[in-house]
């Protein structure tokens, strides 16, 4: 008969608005075992698994500590409650935790009060009991046995009054029927019980006892605060990026591009510090796509995008956002892992801004063949061919605008844009086969150029810090014949050097934050490196930090109007790096918005 050997649960923690769905382990009636669902719709030997969840409800009122959610709340501060913050931000385990989250936490009132700073003496009156050196004012009632009044967000109860009461005042109410649950809203601070039970397909009724697992207490999901759009262009507004409203105006556009770390890369062992509920696929998929969505970018460029991630939840996620999706695999002749969670580069645009013209696909690998097949000699084709062969792909798009493009060639005719997309994946020890990816793609870019004279977008993750040998490639057209990485090419793949250029006009989106001044961009500028005009740092794991990741324009065809704002490594060293709970990649994402201009005379 069927049976159930095991019943677990993926994360030990529960997540508001990230699936639930327990691993069972199960034993055949021909003694096999197998994993596989056993639906009411297909009976195996006349028997099916029914599934119930269930959230166990107390009179206690609890709330979650929002910097440890694992830990019950003690104590709350009253400046977001008068500030109206989202309630779950205003808890916190102990005093301790209140204090050494300071720093970080005031950021919070820092943008309500800013909100609010037009209505005079409000201001003062929310956070003038806050002083420099980090107090405030605190409920310190909220425990165990709280009062409900202590835990509500304006006049609606934070959970909903309890109902016939069991014994030892707990009461268990049937939340679901699937073996996948979605805690909501509801569930914060309670524990969830998952119970199966093997049911005789013809009288309905269980056969022996329910397997069952209960929960971690349901916790919030963390929300980052919003980046904002930075303008750079003249302006002296800064605009929030949230889902009230479009930021570019009819002639300008966004773009942005995001290595969003894929989960076969996502293991407990290189990213210890990130607690495993956080780290799970589930809550990471989630967290990802709230954030992608929040910026409402005309064209996403997303890295490290697995394949079944994309089929199965990107693609249609984001199609009901209004997006069409474009996707590239990486090759797999060095990869031997499952086809399907091989990662790769996605590109996905508004379809009431843009529509497709042509896709162009490249195949770094079918490149090396070519490259072996004429530079190699054939001694060393093997030796070369493994050194060269590294999977990685580039996706190039073009794209017709659907808006008014003031500025641009000839008003009226077709204004079309050429979008590069890669991962350049490739050991730090070999340089010289970075440097010849990078370079490949910019020659394949000039002959789009050439044929269409379209201005261009380069963006991806290429594994490169600003001085490398690819990033000077990509920002200055050509290399340094001195520069220390050239001295690594035991093909002679990059020789002679003087063929190492190119001829688009190639800037960095990111740069005029470096050379920036006036409201908002003093700060930004402090996060940038001056020296090479790039960001302090777009990668920042506990073992490294630095920028891998850019954005790089034609400038003689677009100009950047506004830049979204850079992070502070303080603020994400509080959870010693990333990924972390409000941030579920080790990279940052970059957005830039374009107008269109002329072309100078030539």
């Amino acid at each position: 008969m069927l049976s159930v050997l095991r019943v677990h649960l993926p994360s030990d923690i529960p997540v508001v608005g990230c699936d639930l769905t327990p691993y069972l382990l199960l034993r055949r009636p021909d003694k096999t075992v197998t994993n596989d669902d056993v639906p009411e719709s297909a009976p195996l030997d006349g028997h099916f698994l029914r599934y119930k969840w269930y959230r166990i409800q107390s009179d206690r009122k609890v709330a979650v500590c929002s910097v440890h959610p694992s830990e019950l709340a003690t104590l709350q501060c009253l400046g977001c409650v008068k500030a109206k913050i989202p309630v779950v931000k205003s808890y916190h385990c102990s005093p301790k935790c209140f204090s050494d989250a300071w720093q970080h936490h005031r950021v919070l009132h820092d943008h309500a009060a800013s909100a609010i700073n037009e209505n005079g003496n409000e201001e003062e009156e929310i956070f003038g009991r806050f002083n420099s050196t980090g107090s405030g004012v605190i409920n310190s009632s909220l425990s165990g046995s709280a009062s409900s009044a202590s835990l509500t967000n304006g006049s609606t109860p934070l959970y909903p009054a309890a109902v016939t009461q069991r014994s030892g005042g707990e009461t268990w109410f049937e939340v679901g029927r699937s073996k996948t649950y979605t805690p909501s809203a509801d569930d914060i601070g309670h524990v969830l019980k998952f119970e199966c039970v093997v049911v005789d397909a013809e009288t309905k009724l269980p056969v022996g006892h329910p397997n069952t697992i209960l929960t971690s207490r349901v916790i919030p999901a963390p929300s980052s605060i919003p980046r904002r759009l930075i303008p750079v262009s003249g302006a002296d507004m800064m605009a929030q990026l949230d889902s009230d409203g479009r930021i570019s105006s009819s002639g300008t556009f966004t773009i942005m591009s995001y290595n969003i770390l894929s989960d076969s890369y996502a293991s407990s062992e290189l990213y210890s510090y990130c607690p495993p509920w956080a780290l799970s696929w589930p809550y990471r998929r989630q967290n990802l796509l709230r954030e992608i969505i929040g910026y409402r970018a005309d064209i996403l460029c997303l890295q490290e995008v697995q394949n079944d991630h994309f089929e199965e939840f990107f693609a249609p996620e984001l199609d009901k956002h209004g997006y069409q999706a474009l996707y590239k695999r990486k090759t797999n002749e060095v990869y031997g892992g499952n086809i399907h969670t091989i990662d790769g580069c996605a590109t996905f645009f508004r379809r009431d801004r843009f529509s497709h013209v042509k896709k162009y696909e490249v195949e770094f690998n079918k490149a090396a063949q070519s490259l072996t097949e004429v530079a190699v000699q054939s001694t060393q084709k093997k030796v070369a061919l493994n050194r060269l062969v590294k999977d990685n792909v580039a996706l190039i798009v073009v794209l017709e605008a659907k808006f008014s493009t003031q500025g641009a060639d000839n008003p009226g005719k077709r204004q079309l844009l050429c979008v590069a997309n890669t991962h350049v994946n490739v050991p730090p020890e070999l340089k010289d086969v970075k440097i010849w990816q990078v370079h490949t793609l910019l020659k394949g870019l000039e002959k789009i150029a050439a044929s269409a004279d379209i201005p261009m977008l380069v963006c991806g993750d290429f594994n490169s810090v600003p001085g490398s040998a690819p990033h000077s490639l990509l920002a200055m057209g050509k290399l340094d014949p001195l520069h220390p990485e050239l001295l690594v090419d035991p093909l002679a793949i990059l020789r002679p050097h003087s063929k190492l250029t190119h001829q688009l006009p190639l800037v960095s989106a990111y740069s005029p934050f470096a050379r920036g001044v006036g409201l908002g961009l003093e700060h930004q500028r402090r996060k940038m490196d001056i020296t090479t005009n790039e960001p302090l740092f777009t990668n920042c794991t506990r073992d490294f930090i630095g920028t891998l990741d850019y954005i790089f324009y034609t400038a003689d065809s677009l100009t950047v109007e506004s830049l979204l704002e850079l992070l502070d490594e303080d603020s994400l060293r509080k959870d010693t790096a990333l990924p972390s709970p409000e941030w579920s990649s080790d990279h940052i994402a970059l957005l830039a918005e374009f107008r269109f201009q002329a072309r100078p005379r030539r």
